[in-house]
């Protein structure tokens, strides 16, 4: 009896073993490292020329965003919960304008002559419409004055230009060429029109024009394009902390073709900005899946649209409780040698919560070490994809190590791979590895940034 019970017992030890090594988490090599050849490959592929510098809603874009999501299928990362894939698609919205006539005095005005500035379907006013100002910007005026106004109208706003300021005109023109995205279908409810035409001897600049009669008819369509942010996870093991989120982020969209430079190349590749933190947030992402240990659920994601509205940011934003996420770590240009020397890095908004104080203890017998901001007038804080979720409370910091004032390569053609450090940016991403390695396990949380207040109505 003894023996057909040891035999039993010896069978069903073997049939357990084999779950019980499924279930056990493979132990990540005491050595390991962020993967160099992963760093060069992906940096590479993001900023070559195939790329057409991945201009939001340009088709470079979607290539990147259909790399990226590649490269998180090849890792192992998981969708969001609910979400199809890791595409996190969203529309922004532009206007564009379909036709545009003035008259001025029974004169009809040259097209070249206008511009319309305006999200509503149709313009059409007279010196009779109420409630529209007529400026007036004569020959010794100052058209920088009501450029502002001009951009962004608070008021319904009909601008007489005279010809002097031609060449300024010109420059708006071209500046308005740009495609400018909201995140609502509905847009300022006001309209600006401009029109280049000599102004009446005497008449003082800003004033209002009383003694003129006019007629202007514009139109415009509403354009909706859809973005992608490229988004995906790893859960965390410890089910007791599924609601306390690390983000790790970068935004993979640049400036896409642009004016040719004097050697005739138009593509803003964007290496540095932001191929490079792009490019970090892959390589965490598979360091971490390697590891297979994270205790906090992991997300890792590339924005879209930072370039022109931080659009990417704001929506991925809006998909999460921003109390479930414990700390964010947005990188953005990290693939030159700070001012502090090699291997160094700056963390943003250090003084608004403890995030780079737990993260310089992990470092604690590295050579490694993150300094504040040395760029506080550059409002750095505020210019990256962290801002959103900073705004909301959450401990969201931006990662760098870019001499912005005196970085000639930004937002130009030559902001090219080869003018990048890659074992220094290796050696920032293996950092934010190490640095984050208390977070990751549960062990260690930022304290809260004080979110702002809410806008009163």
């Amino acid at each position: 009896m003894k023996a057909h019970l040891l035999t039993l017992a010896l069978a069903l030890t073997a049939l357990t073993a084999p779950a019980q090594r499924r279930k056990a988490p493979k132990a990540a090599p005491a050595t390991l490292l962020v993967s160099a050849v992963t760093v060069g490959r992906v940096l590479t592929t993001l900023a070559g020329d195939a790329m057409q510098g991945r201009g939001t809603g340009q088709p470079g874009g979607l290539k990147a965003t259909q790399f990226l999501a590649g490269e998180f299928q090849r890792i192992g990362l998981q969708p969001l919960p609910g979400a199809a894939g890791f595409e996190q698609v969203f529309p922004v919205y532009s206007s564009r304008v379909a036709g545009l006539s003035a008259t001025l005095n029974g004169t009809a005005i040259a097209a070249d002559k206008l511009l319309l500035v305006s999200n509503q379907p149709t313009v059409e006013w007279t010196q009779q419409t109420p409630d529209l100002e007529v400026l007036t910007i004569t020959t010794n005026g100052d058209f920088g004055q009501v450029l502002s106004k001009i951009r962004r109208p608070s008021q319904n706003l009909l601008v007489l230009l005279d010809p002097i300021h031609s060449a300024d005109f010109k420059k708006l023109v071209d500046s308005r060429r740009q495609v400018r995205f909201r995140a609502t279908e509905a847009g300022s409810p006001y309209s600006c029109v401009v029109l280049v035409t000599p102004t009446a001897p005497g008449l003082a600049n800003n004033a209002t024009a009383k003694s003129i009669t006019f007629e202007v008819k514009g139109k415009t369509e509403q354009v909706v394009t859809e973005l992608r942010n490229v988004v995906g996870m790893l859960p965390g093991r410890d089910t007791a902390r599924a609601k306390e989120k690390v983000v790790f982020s970068g935004h993979y969209d640049h400036l896409g073709i642009i004016k040719p430079s004097a050697a005739g190349d138009s593509i803003a590749n964007g290496a540095d900005d932001d191929a490079s933190g792009t490019t970090a947030v892959v390589a965490l992402a598979e360091y971490f899946k390697l590891r297979n240990d994270n205790a906090r659920p992991l997300i890792f994601t590339a924005f879209a649209a930072e370039e022109v509205g931080g659009f990417g940011a704001r929506y991925f934003s809006q998909q999460l409780a921003p109390e479930q996420v414990v700390a964010m770590f947005n990188i953005e240009m990290i693939g030159k040698e700070a001012k502090f020397g090699p291997n160094t890095a700056f963390i943003t908004g250090f003084d608004k919560s403890d995030f780079g104080q737990l993260l310089q203890a992990n470092l604690t017998g590295s050579k490694f070490r993150f300094e504040p901001d040395p760029y506080p007038e550059q409002n750095l804080f505020y210019r990256s994809d962290n801002a959103t979720l900073a705004k909301l409370g959450v401990p969201a910091h931006t990662i760098s190590s870019d001499q912005i004032p005196d970085d000639k390569l930004y937002h130009s053609v030559d902001d090219e791979v080869e003018s990048l450090n890659l074992p220094n940016m290796t050696a920032i991403i293996q950092a934010i590895a190490q640095s984050a390695s208390g977070i990751v396990a549960g062990q260690q949380t930022p304290t809260r940034i004080a979110p702002e207040p809410a806008a009163s109505k």
